[in-house]
Parts: C-alpha cells; sequence; structure tokens
C-alpha cells in the first residue's frame, strides 16, 4: 500500500476542518464516533453534534442527565440505542473514559472499531479502525467478494500504518467517504489506483445483497383526546426505546374520526397509517397538553402527527 500517495492526497483534500478532528478530548471524539455511525457527516454537522455538546458539555454532564433529557437532544438523529447506550455508558465512567481501546470497548455501544478510532485519535494507540469506508476500500483493493469480520481485521492490520495511525486512520476514512465511494467511486482520483486489485469492477466487492422488498405495516395511529390534553405512551421497544409517542393500534376505536395519513420509513419496513381522532374513556395516567407534548423526546412519525394537531 502506497502511503506516500495517500498522504499526499489527504494533506490535499482530506477534511481537516471537522471539529472532532480538532481535539484530542475523548469525550467529543466519542460523541462523534457514535453520531457519525450511521448518519451523514453533513447532517451531524448542521443539526446535532454543536447542539448536544452545548447541553451536554462534559461527561460528567451527560451522565447526569435523565434519558428523556438526551433522547430529546438525540430526536429526529435516529437508530436510539446510540443515544442509550451513550447515556449508559458515560454513568458507567461517571468522571473520564477508559484510556485504552480494550477498557473502551467494554463500555455499552462500544464496539471494536469505535474503541480503536477514540484510542488512535484522542490517546495515541496505534490501532486500525474499520468503519465502513474502510470496509469498501479493503474489499476493493484487495479484490475480496466476501470476507468475516475476524477476515477483514486480519487485512486491516496487514495494512496497518502504525507509524503513522492517526493520518493513517483519518486518511482512509476520508478516501472511503470522498473516493472510493459506494457509488459512482472516482478511481481516477485514488491514490491507490496503481495497486488497486478491483478498480476494474468496484462493485464486485463486496459481492452485492439482494435488495429485499420493504413489508409495509398499516397500524392506526390513534390520538386519544380528553379536552386539551393527549394521551402519550413511551416506547419499551428497542427500536424507539425511552421515546415518547401515540397509540398504534390494529383496531379502530368506536368513537373516532380521520384526521389524516402519514407515511414513513424505516431501514427495514415502512409505515402507512390513518392518524384518528379518539374521544373513547381509557384508563391512561399520561396525559400531555400541546405545549407539554413539544418539549418531549417524540419519533419522527409521532413528530408528523404532532404537525396535524397543531395546524
Amino acid at each position: 500500500m502506497n502511503y506516500v500517495k495517500l498522504y499526499q492526497w489527504y494533506a490535499l483534500k482530506g477534511r481537516h476542518d471537522l471539529p472532532w478532528r480538532n481535539t484530542k478530548d475523548a469525550y467529543k471524539i466519542w460523541v462523534s464516533e457514535i453520531m457519525l455511525q450511521q448518519t451523514q457527516v453533513k447532517t451531524v454537522l448542521e443539526r446535532y453534534y454543536f447542539p448536544f455538546l452545548q447541553q451536554f458539555p462534559t461527561l460528567q454532564a451527560l451522565a447526569h442527565a435523565s434519558l428523556d433529557e438526551v433522547l430529546k437532544m438525540w430526536e429526529g438523529l435516529g437508530y436510539y440505542s446510540r443515544a442509550r447506550n451513550l447515556h449508559k455508558a458515560a454513568q458507567m465512567c461517571r468522571t473520564s473514559l477508559p484510556k485504552t481501546a480494550q477498557e473502551l470497548e467494554l463500555l455499552a455501544g462500544i464496539g471494536k472499531s469505535t474503541a480503536h478510532a477514540i484510542a488512535s485519535f484522542a490517546y495515541g494507540e496505534a490501532l486500525p479502525i474499520l468503519d465502513a469506508n474502510v470496509k469498501r476500500i479493503l474489499y476493493r483493493y484487495c479484490a475480496i467478494t466476501n470476507a468475516k469480520s475476524n477476515e477483514l481485521w486480519e487485512k486491516s492490520y496487514q495494512l496497518f500504518d502504525s507509524q503513522n495511525a492517526y493520518d493513517f486512520n483519518q486518511a482512509m476514512m476520508d478516501l472511503g467517504a470522498m473516493v472510493c465511494t459506494s457509488k459512482n467511486p472516482k478511481c481516477f482520483e485514488c491514490p491507490f489506483a496503481k495497486e488497486c486489485q478491483g478498480k476494474a469492477e468496484p462493485y464486485r466487492y463486496p459481492t452485492p445483497k439482494p435488495k429485499k422488498a420493504k413489508p409495509i405495516k398499516t397500524p392506526y395511529i390513534v390520538v386519544y383526546q380528553h379536552g386539551e390534553k393527549f394521551a402519550l405512551f413511551q416506547s419499551q421497544k428497542q427500536l424507539l426505546g425511552g421515546l415518547w409517542g401515540f397509540k398504534q393500534s390494529d383496531t379502530k376505536p368506536s368513537k373516532s374520526k380521520k384526521i389524516g395519513a402519514i407515511t414513513h420509513h424505516y431501514s427495514h419496513f415502512r409505515l402507512k397509517c390513518n392518524v384518528l381522532l379518539s374521544s373513547d374513556a381509557i384508563e391512561h395516567k399520561q396525559w400531555f397538553s400541546l405545549e407539554e407534548i413539544e418539549a418531549l423526546a417524540l419519533s419522527g412519525v409521532d413528530r408528523k402527527v404532532l404537525a396535524l394537531l397543531v395546524v
């Protein structure tokens, strides 16, 4: 692997101005790494990273916050288990993050690659990372159609520049994000163009997985109203655990009227729901005004429902 050309490309084209690259604060690096899982840099920068750190500027602040407060700041970013694990890990640490990848990996929500990234960027530990961008480079560079995780890790160690761990990891992430992209890779710009074994057919590596049609779920969303108060329920499910929302039901209440319809896309399924306003009497303890609901952490679906109520 031609490290010299990689670093020349990174010096000219790399994303050196990203805020988490201009700090050695392990907490800020950790927050950025978790946010960037499944989320584009632009979205994280424009809407979430700075407000989250303003609300929770230190590990201690995050540890002392309630889960509701953390989820509210995460609202709209999706994959809410990330927020729950951030909060849980902060409470496990309380004062400071561990200083080795091995210890970091013991915390909630921190896998091997994330632990390596934090240890490399904050503490200078010479370890490779293996995020989605780096994986794609390895698949193509080595013309690998399929590989198990441990096989990719072995390859990453073989190609790793341990003498320049920080620059190597940052450069590889940028190369995967900007040049060796999943769609329309810019092979002519790649510093590895001459040695890449997969450049002639980049889409072969790895072998594409057949796309499955997303199932469509069609529950009713029932908004129970008593006077100026509305019934909300706090989800206990893994997908949206801790978030507040309106009732989803397969049956239509006897006293109800349709006030709208919404669609919403998740990674593995779609929702197409009729939204019903109901005056049925139900036994429920948690009723909120519209103003109070605005302050709660809601899922994207329930934000759409709320918009129907405030028109």
